[in-house]
């Protein structure tokens, strides 16, 4: 029997799933975390528009890191509700991968005349290195060095 790791570590399996047109299989493979975060959200929020966006490139983690996303959720289950309850109900759906794998989740949630109205996607900031480029930091730790 073959496993899924050996079918993955096969020369050519790369070219061979996108020959077949099945790009989002090799993709379920190679990003099991991206994975899991839309596979969560489409079960139990049902929307209507999904993007989920690994943005561990932009920050200083190892290649291919799945760390850092930003989702874009658009769903009817979120009409008249306030933006916090919104972001709640994504991070109680995807409570696994943050109490793992995932440091840090931007949220755009979304209900469907919001999404009519403006279909735009904020940008991302641009990473700041975390605490290492605060000159701040030891006043901030109260000097515990």
């Amino acid at each position: 029997m073959i496993s899924l790791h050996m079918l993955r570590s096969c020369r050519g399996f790369r070219q061979l799933v996108l020959e077949l047109g099945c790009p989002a299989a090799f993709s379920s493979m190679d990003k099991p975390v991206e994975s899991s975060i839309r596979t969560k959200l489409i079960q139990q929020l049902e929307p209507i528009h999904l993007e989920v966006y690994n943005e561990s490139n932009m920050h200083s983690v190892p290649p291919g890191s799945e760390t850092h996303f930003k989702v874009v959720v658009v769903c009817k289950l979120f009409e008249g509700m306030p933006q916090l309850q919104r972001h709640r109900l994504v991070n109680e759906a995807l409570k696994d991968e943050l109490a793992g794998p995932v440091h840090a989740l931007s949220i755009q949630a979304k209900a469907p005349q919001q999404w009519k109205e403006d279909p735009s996607v904020s940008k991302s900031p641009a990473c700041l290195g975390g605490s290492k480029n605060d000159p701040q930091m030891s006043s901030k730790l109260g000097n515990q060095a």
